[in-house]
This record gives C-alpha cells, sequence and structure tokens, in this order.
C-alpha cells in the first residue's frame, strides 16, 4: 500500500501515479518542494561521537524527517494555488550541498491534480 501525507488543508500526496477508487479529474502540471537545512557543528561533533560508539543520531533524524515533511507541505501549497486537491507520482531526493558538504537539500516533486 502506498504512503499516503495529508496537511492541514487534507491534500493528499501519494508516490503512485493514482489514488486508489478515486478517479483523477484533471491533470494540473508539475509541483515542487525544495528545502534546505544546514547541519549544526555541536550537532555535528555529537552525532560524530555517536558514529564512533555506534547508534542511531537522533538529531539527524529529526532534522532529515523535518526537511522532508516542510517540502512536502511546499509540494501541497504548490497544488491548492493551482486549483489542485492531490498530488501524485511524488518523488524524494535527498542532497548533500556546500562546499564542505554542511547543508542538506531535500526535494519533493510530482503531479498536482483535482481528484
Amino acid at each position: 500500500m502506498a504512503k499516503e501525507w495529508k496537511d492541514a488543508r487534507g491534500i493528499p500526496v501519494t508516490t503512485t501515479p493514482t489514488f486508489e477508487g478515486q478517479p483523477i479529474k484533471e491533470y494540473l502540471g508539475i509541483v515542487t518542494g525544495e528545502v534546505i537545512v544546514g547541519a549544526n557543528v555541536f550537532r555535528d561533533m555529537f552525532a560524530n561521537i555517536r558514529d564512533i560508539v555506534g547508534g542511531r543520531s537522533g538529531s539527524y533524524e529529526r532534522i532529515l524527517a523535518d526537511a522532508r515533511n516542510q517540502a512536502i507541505e511546499e509540494l501541497q501549497a504548490e497544488s491548492a494555488s493551482r486549483g489542485g486537491n492531490g498530488v501524485v507520482g511524488v518523488d524524494l531526493d535527498y542532497e548533500v550541498i556546500g562546499k564542505t558538504g554542511s547543508m542538506l537539500m531535500v526535494s519533493a516533486s510530482g503531479t498536482a491534480v483535482k481528484i
């Protein structure tokens, strides 16, 4: 089963090309959401310690989850601004950027639709 997200406006978002049981009435074009976050020096230091002793880095996981949610919210907002009430075919991409790789970019793209 595909994972769907909904924001406060109730705009469903899915990685699949359709919403099960809901015909798509109109395709409104590609929508995107991008978020770039910087890493905190102290958080990096503690993450490096965690890497040495083992375990997961909860602080990085929270940052990643927040960035992903923000990118999806931007995607939903762009769909709504075009008159859409859903987004299908969502793709999430993650990229480390910056000269020292100290920034993370999360981008979400999909197709705005009316269902």
